[in-house]
């Protein structure tokens, strides 16, 4: 049976795609759970709208991720701490705080998730973080910490 499916299944397809599985497969576990459709005339060119505006989506994403790794690179980013006597902070600096600073700059919504670090951030000083901001697009740059005055 032919179906078009509405959410990516691992081991089957991604969303939009139309394939062909066992009847049985589509009717006891793709259809009632929601995960796939019936193939039809309508569906079919609902998927081809689904994939355009997908590849339109992703191309979107991919140049602001191009754009914020052209600028984190370059000039990287400021964060001011609570800090004790010495370099040691009260604390770390998180992806969270980190994913907000680089909102701040960059003015692309950036996820905490597609942001890597090494080891806690619990001293003043230059550290580098790893961001996968798109699955084409990953660099590495830097974070200073500063004492908060």
């Amino acid at each position: 049976m032919k179906v078009v499916l509405r959410s990516d299944v691992d081991g089957v397809g991604t969303a939009g795609s139309v394939i062909d599985v066992a009847d049985g497969f589509a009717r006891n576990h793709l259809i009632p759970r929601g995960l796939a459709l019936r193939a039809t005339d309508g569906t079919v060119s609902q998927a081809a709208a689904m994939a355009r505006a997908r590849s339109a989506r992703d191309l979107r994403e991919r140049e602001t991720a191009e754009r914020v790794a052209k600028e984190l690179v370059a000039d990287g980013v400021t964060i001011a701490a609570r800090a004790g006597s010495g370099t040691h902070l009260y604390g770390s600096v998180t992806t969270a705080e980190i994913a907000a600073a680089m909102t701040a700059r960059t003015g692309a919504d950036v996820d905490r998730r597609k942001l890597t670090i090494e080891a806690p951030i619990r001293t003043i000083g230059t550290h580098e973080v790893s961001a996968e901001l798109h699955p084409d697009v990953s660099f590495t740059f830097n974070v200073e910490v500063v004492a908060l005055s």
